[in-house]
């Protein structure tokens, strides 16, 4: 890591924190001077605060938020009902609103170009027809036939696979991801990048900008531009009190040619892939989509860019399947999906509670936290109650330790009900996978926590009757022999340690 520009990265980042706590200071200044202003003001705001905590019990909108909105009103009564206006209602989350919006509905027209497969599904897995209207006809997300999936795990197979197909690229590759950082991974990727740019190939690189925080210099996107290579920063971190701040591209994906792509919790740095060591082994996972179904994914990336760049772009032109049809052969149903925070349509979560509801067998979850609402609690426990084999696995070594506190204090209601809790002893599971009954399952990006579910942009892909399907509960059968079984005994605590638990589960939607 270059020390010069870690420096300046470090400054710059200091500087935008010390802007926003002298922020919340002016504030809380302006509230506790005792003169007759503040008392005046100080009446207005208890009555905007009162006005406020109505408005949030009326909104559509999950339970644990609207708790944790009144709990901090009930708190700061005062500050809190201007904090939540300050926060929630600023032009500039109402313009990115719209935006995302209409690069959503420019895409839904062009979704569907290689046709959708969803009459076949309707003959050959038709149980499951009300999960796949949902995902296409609802949220916009067509089913593919004439499309096979590939599971990659851990990160180092897919890093491998994504070299592989990274030469065959002749006319464009597009990535998007959370974490990009320099070092192994990164810069063989990088090394094909710069050779394909200088064939003429058009190379398209976009990161999250609070992802890559201490990572990368405030210029990498000028100095991969001097390798051709174009390099956009999605949602700049400013030091503005806003709800924009939070809906961070918490994506990943890789499209190549439009032809295949892949998605999954593997980010591009390091401990990805085992090279370096964080907290203990890094277990991923990720699918790699060839064929008609990578179509969605390049269509993914394109709202996205356009969001970044603010430009106009012909989503249509990048269409690969214009003068020949499509060669690969059907591996089952593939129905790529993605979910934005701008909407209040929480399409992960409908796809994780829609594979619970249906199971009749088992559901079999990978997931690095388990921070859930009462929905999702509900969801599982009556599958276990009902007679579903359900089994989760999350991580031993953690990451973030009161993240990590947060998720165990779930483990004690679920495994009463009877689900069966596992933890990766040997390091930290980042994997965020569903599968059941040896027919459906699903791999993406989005963690069984608040911030995926609901404030992130995520992505993941649906899958019905494919290879990838037995692959993803082979890989969860064969990682359970290096797990423990968590249980009730393990969950016993004294009455300090609960009450920490259960003040963490209030403030679990900032997690």
């Amino acid at each position: 890591m270059n020390k010069k520009w870690f420096r300046a990265l470090f400054r710059r980042r200091v500087f935008i924190a010390l802007l926003l706590v002298i922020q919340v200071l002016f504030f809380i200044y302006i509230l506790n001077s005792r003169t007759k202003t503040s008392t005046v003001l100080s009446g207005c705001l208890t009555a905007v605060s009162f006005v406020v905590c109505l408005t949030i019990i009326s909104k559509k909108d999950k339970g644990a938020y609207k708790l944790i909105w009144v709990f901090q009103i009930l708190l700061f009564p005062l500050f809190g009902g201007l904090f939540y206006l300050l926060v929630n209602f600023q032009s500039s989350t109402t313009k990115f609103r719209k935006r995302v919006s209409g690069t959503e509905e420019k895409a839904k027209a062009l979704l569907a170009l290689p046709g959708t497969g969803e009459d076949q599904a309707a003959e050959v897995i038709g149980q499951y027809l009300p999960q796949i209207q949902y995902l296409q006809d609802f949220a916009g997300f067509p089913i593919y036939t004439q499309s096979s999936t590939r599971y990659l795990s851990p990160g180092e197979k897919k890093l491998f696979c994504m070299l592989e197909e990274l030469e065959k690229a002749e006319h464009y590759i597009f990535l998007e991801y959370f974490i990009v950082q320099e070092g192994i991974m990164w810069d063989s990727i990088l090394e094909i990048l710069k050779r394909k740019a200088a064939q003429g190939v058009l190379v398209r690189v976009m990161y999250d900008d609070l992802g890559c925080f201490f990572m990368l210099p405030k210029d990498y996107p000028a100095q991969l531009k001097q390798f051709g290579i174009e390099c956009e920063i999605f949602n700049h971190f400013k030091p503005l009190l806003t709800a924009i701040q939070n809906n961070r591209d918490h994506r990943k994906i890789t499209v190549i040619d439009g032809k295949v792509a892949f998605t999954g919790g593997i980010n591009l740095a390091d401990e990805y892939i085992n090279a370096c060591e964080k907290y203990g082994h890094w277990k991923d996972a990720a699918i790699m989509v060839e064929g008609k179904a990578a179509w969605s994914f390049t269509l993914m990336f394109l709202q996205m860019w356009e969001l970044c760049t603010d430009t106009d772009e012909d989503y249509s032109v990048y269409y690969p399947w214009k003068d020949s049809a499509c060669p690969v052969r059907a591996d089952g149903f593939v129905q790529p999906y993605a979910d934005s925070p701008m909407d209040k349509e929480n399409v992960g979560e409908h796809v994780y509670l829609q594979i619970i509801n249906n199971a009749k067998k088992y559901v079999y979850i990978n997931t690095p936290y388990l921070i859930v609402d009462d929905s999702m609690v509900s969801a599982l426990s009556l599958a276990a109650k009902s007679g579903v084999d359900v089994r989760i696995v999350t991580p031993h070594i953690w990451d973030k330790r009161l993240v990590h506190m947060t998720t165990r204090s779930y483990y004690r209601e679920l495994i009463g009900a009877g689900v069966k809790i596992y933890e990766y002893t040997t390091g930290f599971i980042h994997s965020k996978t569903f599968v059941s009954d040896d027919r459906i399952g699903t791999v993406g990006t989005t963690n069984l926590d608040f911030r995926s579910l609901y404030l992130h942009f995520e992505c993941g892909v649906w899958m019905a009757d494919s290879t990838a399907v037995m692959e993803v509960k082979q890989d969860f059968l064969n990682t359970l022999e290096i797990c423990q079984r968590i249980t009730l005994e393990d969950c016993k605590c004294g009455i300090v340690a609960r009450m920490g638990q259960d003040i963490l589960r209030v403030f679990a939607p900032l997690m």
